[in-house]
């Protein structure tokens, strides 16, 4: 078990404090988070710009460790799903989903959810704990090794789309998508980092005004009942609520905000379905990304015919709203969208909520 303070956890002012407090100078910050997320270099004594007697107290004061990997999946499609482990014996995943021109990180932000919507493997594991910020960036610095040692480049972009509510875990995701963003570390653009969310409103205007990044909404349905039927948040936060968020959200004018919208067989992919997602999405600068529901064990969801979803895209697209088909990536590794249950190889065919049973029941006999 980890005791030591994770050095990957500080921010900028932190590591200010935490130097002054000692008498080093403030710009070794700097140095050192460069050495962190710039150059994925996390053995301090490898930090040859920093003094030999700073370098030893860092080694001393805190922890550089990384999750562990436990397993890796490839795809048929080239994607590939990590199982990691935190140092509290944790299980959590990334997907690293190459393509051309570009290489995109789904990433994760808790260790299962609270949200429990029904089309969600995550939600049936139930939820265990928040990610770290520096939990949540180890999993970028270890998919950019995975791809350098593939003779690839690093990741350029981040979806917070893996396991978790990213607004649920909101200090951490901010503070990580910081480091993200910034210049000197991983460089990524603000428009290169999504974070989707079931519509926590709140925590959207909130985003909206600190750190205006790319938003995505899993939507999913434009009638309150058939919603908050998929996702208890709705009963919270109901889409009128949702909607006035959005308005005042800072979204930039290329981009607008994504709608994420799984068509689910006969309860969300009929025409009058189409009809209210048009009156809703009405003066939004928008794309709805349609997505096959990818069915798991225990699910009684099954995707829509590719008939409707024709239909409802072009309902959508003769009203001048984009509306591809994105067809998720990894579905043969439980690594598509709604699939992520920190399943290992020979896990994917059972049920989310017998495979978590099973593991607390092993951890009480040990």
């Amino acid at each position: 078990m980890q005791t030591k303070l994770s050095a990957l956890d500080l921010s900028s002012e932190e590591w200010n404090a935490w130097l002054m407090e000692r008498g080093h100078p403030r710009f070794a910050a700097a140095q050192i988070m460069r050495w962190i997320f710039c150059k994925g270099v996390v053995n301090p004594s490898d930090f040859t710009n920093l003094s030999l007697k700073l370098r030893d107290e860092l080694a001393a004061s805190f922890s550089f460790e990384l999750p562990l990997v436990d397993s890796v999946l490839n795809s048929s499609d080239a994607s590939q799903k990590v199982l990691l482990k935190t140092c509290d014996g944790q299980l959590f995943e990334m997907v690293i989903m190459p393509a051309d021109g570009r290489v995109t990180l789904c990433i994760s932000s808790q260790v299962g959810c609270k949200m429990g919507c029904g089309f969600c493997q995550t939600g049936k594991m139930g939820f265990k704990r928040n990610l770290t910020s520096g939990e949540i960036l180890s999993q970028l610095i270890l998919a950019n090794r995975f791809l350098n040692e593939a003779g690839r480049p690093n990741v350029s972009n981040v979806v917070f789309m893996g396991m978790g509510e990213p607004l649920d875990n909101y200090e951490a995701v901010v503070k990580a998508c910081q480091i993200m963003i910034h210049k000197d570390f991983f460089a990524l653009s603000k428009h290169r980092v999504t974070v989707s969310t079931s519509g926590l409103v709140p925590e959207i205007r909130r985003l909206g005004v600190d750190l205006p990044v790319r938003l995505a909404i899993s939507l999913h349905s434009p009638d309150d009942v058939k919603r908050s039927t998929l996702m208890p948040i709705n009963r919270r936060y109901p889409l009128d609520e949702l909607k006035k968020a959005l308005l005042e959200y800072p979204a930039p004018d290329r981009y607008g905000i994504t709608f994420e919208y799984i068509m689910i067989d006969s309860l969300n992919d009929s025409i009058e379905d189409a009809k209210k997602l048009v009156r809703f999405v009405h003066g939004l600068k928008v794309k709805v990304n349609l997505i096959p529901m990818n069915p798991f064990p225990g699910s009684p969801y099954k995707a829509s015919s590719k008939e409707n979803i024709r239909a409802f895209q072009l309902y959508l697209s003769d009203r001048s709203i984009p509306a591809p088909v994105r067809y998720s990536r990894g579905p043969d590794v439980s690594a598509a969208c709604g699939q992520l249950a920190a399943k290992r190889k020979d896990e994917l065919e059972m049920d989310p909520r017998v495979l978590h049973r099973q593991r607390r029941a092993l951890k009480v006999i040990q």
